[in-house]
């Protein structure tokens, strides 16, 4: 985030222009330049001090709240009286300043349910006799008949009453390869008609849908997500009561104010409200150059909690689309000339699988094709055309079975191999004679080993969590070396485990990719998204996103987010050592106020510089 970014909003704009003027008025008191009659400490004093002192009294009166604000304000008021004009405006700097930089690494506008929203289909066309009339979608109801065109998103729940199609469904169930559907199968909300129009009955209409569905979970999962509170609040109370029994106890001893409002100035917690958003914001910078956007000011914060890790599989472990990866050869054709067949046939299909054969083809041969002619397709079954003369066939095992092509068992024992591994299989022959087969599956990213690999290393446990078949989430975790997986899951079981892992004192951090992934990223400790491929819903329901894709970065945003830890817990360390030693001294009398404002805000200094080391850190 940069500094115009921050001017846009009304709020921060204002408290960066009275920090600006606040200092300035400090300098100007150091020096001594006084154009008016009185202390221009007086400044900051009132731009930064006077809201600290009402944000106080109101959590007093409203919620009584004890907060670091509360010390603070009594610090200011008492230098007030006494008349050290220059201490009160330090601290009330100091710690505006702080309250600032924790802002804006906690302050993110979240937009992921207004992006659902947007998700959920606007239209629908209802058939009513020869009439097709389009209304909108929330006035379907159960029993309309509806016709869904290409490209066109399925509008509400249904069964499908005439026509074939593929659905590519990974929005709700994260199945990496679309599904086709014909007559009598059932289609959700949210899906995408991939090709061919077809008529459906609507079952599960308004909020009843599975996008309103969608939208329920990650609402519940939102309100059921802690935040971490800050540490200066978290331990207020007993700092507050420790200044006050202090200064109460100096006063009452050496009957001097002086030392007592010195322990009060001194003992405000201006480092301890500096040592974690500064800390954080340099673990941000380091984390943005690996390519992660950190959405949520303690989102690193709580990653460094984490004990398990679950990834989805379609997009995030593997690239999310399918590719050809074995081509396997019956008889006397070789296996480059089956693909070459396979591809000129899948040429003219605007079946997305037909696409991806083509696409691989020319991927991995880049020779031109063979002009296919005659061309026709059998939804749900396959595609036929004429090839250099032959009769090409490519299809499931139930189109061979209808043409009566040879061979038919020794191509299914063929596939059973790549069918138990979670590949799709494309059976092809030519004149009635079967040829071979291509299985298709999506492709593992390069890096997933090493990169579980890696987070085992870091003692963070590994899991898979997918909604795609069985076998195929088996063979990814295979390849990956997770003894961890669970498939076929949908939005609410995926939800349903983070919940239990979490219920057990098991914080997971959550990667995901899709639409189906956004409520268990949202009641993860921490949600990741895969920024490039993944959706905007997923997106925004995450507290990180990954830029470029990159998941080998994520061991080193583990160790960081641990390393950002401890070095908040050195500063705290630090800071708490340095003005335990000042109050002893300003009990001694030794330190005045401006003296002790300087040095325990030296120590403040100091926490900057330490977090500032978390930039570079490798």
């Amino acid at each position: 985030m940069n500094w115009r970014e921050v001017l846009d909003w009304q709020e921060h704009g204002r408290d960066v222009m009275c920090l600006f003027l606040g200092g300035i008025s400090l300098l100007l008191s150091i020096f001594q330049v006084q154009p008016f009659i009185w202390d221009m400490a007086w400044v900051a004093i009132l731009l930064c001090g006077v809201p600290i002192i009402l944000g106080a009294v109101r959590g007093l009166v409203t919620e009584l709240d004890i907060r670091a604000d509360v010390l603070v304000s009594i610090a200011l008021v008492a230098s007030v009286i006494i008349g050290e004009i220059f201490a009160a405006g330090e601290v009330a700097f100091i710690m505006q300043l702080g309250a600032l930089l924790e802002e804006l690494t906690v302050h993110r506008a979240r937009a992921g349910i207004a992006s659902l929203v947007k998700l959920t289909p606007r239209k629908a066309r209802l058939l009513q006799g020869d009439k097709e009339e389009i209304i909108a979608a929330e006035q379907v109801k159960v029993g309309d008949i509806l016709r869904v065109l290409p490209g066109e998103t399925v509008p509400v729940d249904g069964i499908i009453t005439a026509g074939s199609t593929a659905i590519n469904q990974a929005a709700i169930t994260g199945e990496s390869i679309p599904v086709d559907k014909s007559c009598g199968d059932m289609v959700a909300s949210g899906g995408i008609n991939q090709f061919g129009t077809f008529t459906m009955r609507a079952e599960k209409t308004g909020a009843d849908s599975s996008v309103q569905r969608m939208i329920r979970l990650v609402q519940s999962a939102d309100a059921g997500k802690a935040k971490i509170v800050g540490l200066a609040d978290r331990w207020a109370t007993w700092v507050v009561i420790s200044a006050l029994t202090a200064a109460l106890a100096t006063y009452a001893v050496t009957g001097e104010i002086l030392r007592a409002v010195t322990i009060l100035v001194v003992f405000c917690p201006c480092a301890l409200v500096l040592a974690t958003p500064t800390a954080v914001m340099a673990a941000i910078g380091n984390a943005t150059r690996h390519g992660f956007l950190v959405r949520e000011g303690d989102a690193l914060e709580r990653l460094a909690q984490v004990s398990k890790i679950a990834f989805d599989k379609t997009g995030t472990l593997t690239e999310g689309h399918p590719q050809v990866m074995a081509v396997k050869s019956l008889g006397n054709w070789t296996e480059t000339e089956i693909f070459r067949y396979g591809a000129a046939v899948e040429a003219l299909s605007e079946h997305p699988l037909g696409k991806a054969v083509v696409k691989s083809y020319q991927q991995k041969k880049g020779a031109n094709l063979p002009e296919a002619r005659a061309f026709v397709m059998v939804p749900g079954r396959g595609v036929q055309a004429q090839v250099h003369g032959k009769e090409i066939l490519a299809g499931n095992l139930p189109f061979m079975q209808e043409k009566n092509v040879s061979n038919q068992e020794a191509m299914e024992a063929m596939a059973e191999e790549y069918a138990a591994r979670g590949c799709t299989v494309i059976y092809l022959a030519a004149d009635g004679q079967g040829l071979g087969i291509m299985a298709l599956s999506d492709t593992l990213r390069p890096q997933a080993a090493n990169v579980i690999a890696g987070l085992q290393k870091a003692k963070a446990e590994a899991v898979l969590l997918t909604g795609d078949q069985q076998s195929a989430a088996r063979e990814t975790a295979r390849q990956v070396n997770l003894q961890e997986f669970h498939a076929q899951l949908l939005p609410e079981d995926k939800l349903a485990y983070i919940r239990q892992q979490q219920e057990s004192q098991q914080p997971v951090c959550m990667i995901g990719d899709g639409i189906n992934d956004a409520p268990a990223l949202k009641a993860a400790q921490v949600g990741i998204a895969m920024g490039g491929v993944g959706s905007d819903i997923a997106v925004e329901a995450a507290d990180i996103a990954l830029i470029h894709d990159d998941i080998q970065e994520l061991p080193h945003l583990l160790h960081l987010a641990r390393r950002m830890m401890r070095t908040i817990k050195k500063n705290l360390a630090f800071a708490m050592t340095l003005n335990f030693v000042a109050i002893f001294l300003a009990m001694a009398g030794i330190l005045n106020p401006v003296v002790g404002a300087l040095v325990h805000n030296a120590g403040s200094v100091l926490v900057i510089v330490n977090s500032a080391f978390l930039l570079n850190w490798e």
